[in-house]
Order: C-alpha cells, then sequence, then structure tokens
C-alpha cells in the first residue's frame, strides 16, 4: 500500500507544497504589516520623540545648570524653529522604524514558536520576551544608523539655531573645531557621520542601543501578550456570551498601550545613556563609554538624571505603541483573513484527496 503511486497522490503533494507556500507568504505579509504600523507610529509620535531627545541631550547641549522643563523645551524649539522643529529627523526616524517594525512583528511569531517546541521550559511569558528581544536585535543594524542621525537632527535645529548653540564654549575643542557638522538632510547626515567618524560614527551607542532596546521589546511583547491573556480570561468570566466579542484592533489599541508605556518607563535610564552617547559627538570626551556615563550621570545628577525625559517618553510610546499594535491588528484582521481561508480550504481539499487515494490503493 505505501509503495502504491496514483495521479490523486500527485495532488496530495501538491497541495502540500501549496499550503507551505501559503504559510510563508503569510509570514512575508507579517513583516510588511510591522513595517507599516511602525512607520505609522513614528510619524505621528515624531515631535514628542524630538522633545524627549532635547531634553535628555540638554546636559550635554547646554549643560548641567540649563535644564529645562517640556514645557519651555516646547517654547524653545517653537521660538527657534516653529512647526517644522519638531519634526526635524523625521526621515530617518520613519526609514528606522519600517526595519524595526518588520523584524519585529515578522520574527516574533516564528522565534515565540521555536522557543516552545525547542525549550518548552521557557514557554509562556519567556518565549515572548526572547521572541521580541530577537526581533529587535536583528532590527537594530538597521535602526542603529538611523537613530544616530535622526537625534543629532533633531537636536540641531535650523541652521541658525544650531550656529548659535555652536558658539558655546562647552561643546567646543580647544582648538575651535565644532562638535559637529550642520545636517541638512538624512543622505547628507550619514555620509558626514560615515566621512568624519567612519562606521563607528553611525553605529554610535549601539550597545546602549540593544541594552535599552531588547529588553524593552522583550518586555513589552511579554506585557502585550500577558494582557491579552487577561483580556480572553476577563470575557469568559465576565461576558454572557463570549464566543462573540473577539479580539480586535482596538483591544490592540487599548493593550498596546499599556503595555508600551510601562515598558517606556522602565527602561528609561538606559535610554538616557544612550542617548547622551550617540548626541555628544566629537565634542570633548564627556563620557567614554556606557560604565563612566552611569557613574558620571549618577555624581552629577543623581537618580533624577537617568529619569531625565521620562514623561515625554511616556508620552511617545503609549500612543506609538497604541497605534502600532492597533495597525497590526487592524491589517491583519482585513488582509489576513482571506489568506487563512485559502489555508483552511487547501488543508481540507489535501486530507480529503488523501483519504480517497488511501481507500483506493487499499
Amino acid at each position: 500500500m505505501v509503495e502504491a503511486m496514483s495521479p490523486e497522490g500527485d495532488k496530495v503533494a501538491g497541495t502540500s507544497l501549496s499550503t507551505a507556500n501559503t504559510a510563508q507568504f503569510f509570514v512575508w505579509r507579517e513583516f510588511v504589516w510591522g513595517g507599516l504600523a511602525g512607520a505609522f507610529g513614528e510619524g505621528i509620535m515624531h515631535p514628542i520623540d524630538t522633545l524627549k531627545t532635547r531634553l535628555q541631550s540638554s546636559a550635554i547641549i547646554d549643560g548641567c545648570k540649563g535644564q529645562k522643563s517640556i514645557l519651555q523645551m516646547v517654547r524653545t524649539v517653537w521660538t527657534a524653529d516653529g512647526l517644522r522643529g519638531f519634526y526635524r529627523g523625521i526621515a530617518p526616524g520613519l526609514t528606522g522604524s519600517l526595519a524595526t517594525g518588520a523584524t519585529y512583528f515578522g520574527v516574533i511569531e516564528s522565534t515565540k514558536k521555536w522557543v516552545e517546541e525547542m525549550h518548552p521550559n521557557l514557554g509562556g511569558h519567556w518565549a515572548h520576551f526572547i521572541a521580541g528581544g530577537v526581533g529587535d536585535t536583528l532590527g537594530s543594524f538597521v535602526y542603529v544608523p538611523c537613530e544616530v542621525m535622526k537625534q543629532r537632527m533633531q537636536v540641531q535645529g535650523t541652521r541658525k539655531s544650531w550656529s548659535a548653540v555652536l558658539a558655546k564654549e562647552n561643546i567646543c575643542h580647544k582648538s575651535g573645531e565644532q562638535m559637529y557638522g550642520y545636517y541638512s538632510g538624512m543622505f547628507q547626515a550619514a555620509c558626514s557621520i560615515r566621512k568624519q567618524q567612519g562606521l563607528r560614527g553611525l553605529y554610535a551607542g549601539y550597545g546602549s542601543t540593544l541594552v535599552r532596546d531588547v529588553p524593552f521589546a522583550g518586555l513589552m511583547v511579554m506585557f502585550y501578550e500577558a494582557l491579552k491573556d487577561f483580556a480572553e480570561y476577563s470575557k469568559k468570566r465576565w461576558l454572557l456570551y463570549p464566543t462573540s466579542y473577539s479580539y480586535n484592533s482596538i483591544e490592540g489599541l487599548i493593550l498596546g498601550g499599556l503595555a508600551g508605556g510601562v515598558s517606556a518607563y522602565l527602561t528609561t535610564p538606559l535610554d538616557v545613556i544612550k542617548t547622551r552617547l550617540q548626541v555628544q559627538g566629537s565634542s570633548p570626551v564627556r563620557y567614554k563609554g556606557w560604565s563612566d556615563a552611569v557613574r558620571r550621570i549618577w555624581l552629577m545628577e543623581g537618580a533624577k538624571g537617568f529619569f531625565r525625559g521620562s514623561v515625554p517618553r511616556i508620552i511617545w510610546y503609549v500612543p506609538a505603541s497604541a497605534l502600532t499594535f492597533m495597525a497590526v491588528e487592524f491589517l491583519r484582521d482585513h488582509f489576513n483573513d482571506g489568506v487563512e481561508r485559502d489555508v483552511h480550504e487547501i488543508a481540507s481539499i489535501s486530507i480529503d484527496t488523501g483519504s480517497s487515494t488511501m481507500r483506493k490503493v487499499a
């Protein structure tokens, strides 16, 4: 019976191959949806990110005595640059978010399943944490250079305001050499940094970025999945007809915002160190590395220094994460249904054909 061949058997093999191809197409859609959702969230929330970057880097640009509140920083940016000042660095920001969102969501599901299958003891929330960290790590190769360019463009403002800042003694070399030149755009910034500081300049603070983003990404996925489980449990317990209420983009909006906000606050100290290492450029060396930054921030600013920009960081990540997860769930709900139906139909045809073939061979 096993060695018997038939036309129907060839059809079974063909349908199995088709199912595999469809599944691969479904995975690629996750990359596309993740990239679009990441760029969507970044584009809307970029002005808040600009405020966060300026608040965190003010100790380098203006000195510790020049610390500003959020409202003061808003007035400073508006007075110097107008509305355009809040959107400095938007091009590298969108580029980095596209790459990060694509790898983040595209890798999460496959990594989570692999961890659960290969290491059952790391299942559940640990699998979610590892999957989020792996997805973000892969995206960091594109995200970090974009982050360096974005933050330096956010700090500089207009050419006139940047020239005024460069005139201050605390960010100039003794010889009069400037901190770094003015960047008129993303491509010019990349070429300038590459020319002056080499590839190392584009990856400034790479280790600190991973130290910040891997825990953040892992925590956000873990909290998000935990909140989803809690929401499902609450539906089954408190709703009379739980099957009529399915998970949708509205829940993604709420749960994604909560997960992003909590994760952002817990990782703010790591974000402060990363931002200062990336912004300082070729100025007189203030921080020799991650450990030196931790020591100096603690000595000069205390615990408060590690949470500079925490409010705009949370304000940024709550809606950004909410919009990102909502967009992903919306795209999944409206564009993946047809693919899933095709998979089920192909699987049904494969099973029916296989059964008829076995009966004929028998």
